[in-house]
């Protein structure tokens, strides 16, 4: 096997190119390809078999495989590709007419043919054209999910809205239809009740408008050098009220000395406020939250704990997802939107990192982000 690269590395390392692999076991057929293409970035294999080795490390958008080849042939490739990923562009070489070998490679899903001798301008063509399809139908995938991800929004805000203007409706009724009357014991519980709704309210109008920029704006990220033990303090203290209220203790250990680093702000803040609002969400009056910071040579590892009811094995999978909620009690009334985890993965996610989660029925949860430690250079 060779697996070879055609551009500048500096061009490979800005992923400015499309990645084509080209399969055939002719060496001069794999020179003459990758000269053709000399504006993708080219990868080579001479066997089927090869190839799949390639696929499993490598990004590519279009395979240019021929069908006679020892080891593993094209057609047998062509399959085992597909059948991996059926999106996955796969052009035939062929310098056979056989109406079976089409067959069955059309059969296998093939998405275009070229004929041997390869005529390097129908070569280049077909490759293009290709290629505009494939970025075409994702570019419409796309729109038709963000097009279902907003009547879904829709639908889940109109019914998270719903629950406390219809609260705070009813109290209102009851108090000036003089049902409830001032000098009654249930006045000072009606008003406190509305406050709460209200108080509620304001916050789910707040989340609706920070996510709908998120996911209707789709704003870029945009980087700064921060101070994370700052970040992150700013962030605890911003919780105390809540905690206070909730009787709730939260307990902060960040060890050693940081280096700056490049994150976005907004975005950070967001993926930790969201994980310890989930923790203080389900923990219980008087119960223990602590959030602990260790640097080590490669990472950065923040760690959240709670000691609320846990997550069920079966839910672990589900709650970075996007709108689902854990409802321990099967209530059918948890509050927000269930967008703070799935946003908070995948903001961790864009600066490198990722997180984890363990959690225990009864015992408590424990989610984890690590994030990796700048290097000397940038920090």
């Amino acid at each position: 096997m060779r697996l070879e690269t055609r551009e500048e590395p500096q061009l490979l390392q800005e992923g400015e190119k499309s990645t084509i692999l080209v399969v055939d076991d002719e060496e001069i057929i794999r020179d003459l390809c990758s000269r053709a293409l000399k504006d993708y970035r080219v990868l080579e294999a001479d066997n089927g078999r090869d190839a799949l080795q390639i696929l499993n490390h490598e990004h590519v958008d279009l395979i240019l495989v021929d069908v006679m080849m020892p080891i593993m042939n094209g057609l047998d490739l062509l399959q085992q590709v597909k059948d991996r990923d059926a999106e996955q562009l796969v052009i035939v070489m062929t310098g056979y007419a056989d109406k079976e070998i089409i067959l069955r490679a059309l059969k296998a899903r093939a998405d275009d043919f070229i004929q041997k001798p390869i005529n390097l301008l129908q070569l280049k063509t077909t490759i293009a054209q290709a290629l505009e399809k494939k970025a075409l139908r994702r570019e419409l995938i796309q729109l038709k999910q963000l097009d279902r991800l907003k009547s879904d929004f829709l639908g889940l805000v109109s019914h998270k809205l719903r629950t406390p203007t219809t609260s705070i409706s009813l109290f209102i009724q009851n108090l000036a239809s003089g049902t409830i009357s001032k000098d009654d014991q249930g006045f000072a519980l009606a008003v406190d009740e509305i406050r709460k709704e209200s108080e509620y309210l304001a916050y789910l109008i707040q989340d609706l408008l920070y996510y709908s920029d998120i996911i209707l704006q789709d704003s870029q990220r945009k980087t700064s050098r921060e101070d994370l033990k700052e970040i992150i303090n700013t962030l605890a203290n911003a919780k105390r009220l809540t905690l206070g209220q909730n009787k709730q203790i939260l307990s902060t250990e960040l060890t050693g000395d940081w280096p700056v680093f490049s994150v976005d702000r907004r975005r950070i803040e967001l993926a930790l406020g969201a994980i310890l609002d989930n923790a203080i969400k389900f923990t219980p009056p008087g119960g223990e939250i602590s959030l602990t910071g260790v640097l080590s040579e490669r990472e950065l590892s923040l760690t959240i704990s709670d000691n609320g009811p846990g997550i069920a094995p079966e839910e672990r999978g589900k709650i970075f997802e996007k709108f689902y909620q854990v409802d321990p009690h099967n209530t059918g009334q948890i509050r927000g939107f269930g967008l703070g985890l799935f946003y908070a993965r995948q903001f961790v996610m864009d600066h490198g990192g990722n997180i984890s989660l363990d959690s225990t029925v009864g015992k408590g949860t424990t989610v984890t982000i690590r994030l990796p430690r700048p290097s000397i250079s940038a920090g």
